[in-house]
């Protein structure tokens, strides 16, 4: 199996349903520490940086990646801290593509 940020997003089902808590710990797993997971439908974690430059590069890369993927995450940028929150809206919780983006994020 590819690891989560070699995969891609992918349009869910209208009859999608969100993760159960077994299959957002066995994700979470997957990623990289300091993601949170927020009433069992959210992603969220916090990138600190050394600048408010290099702040806004880091949301610009991903915003780029968010656009390739059609999966677009909430972020908050204060000076040098970027939050990030990630949750599949029309499900009402998260799915595998909220994990991928993770991922990705992470190896930026």
């Amino acid at each position: 199996m590819l690891p989560l940020r070699e995969r891609k997003c992918k349009p869910l089902e209208q009859s999608a349903q969100p993760f159960d808590e077994e299959k957002i710990r066995e994700y979470k797993e997957m990623l990289q520490p300091g993601w949170e997971v927020v009433n069992n439908n959210m992603l969220k974690k916090r990138f600190i940086f050394n600048d408010f430059g290099r702040a806004m590069a880091f949301v610009q890369e991903i915003a780029g990646e968010a656009e390739q993927e059609q999966h677009h995450p909430d972020m908050c940028i204060r000076y040098s801290d970027v939050e990030v929150e990630l949750s599949t809206r029309n499900i009402g919780g998260l799915s595998e593509n909220d994990f991928i983006m993770a991922a990705k994020i992470d190896s930026f």
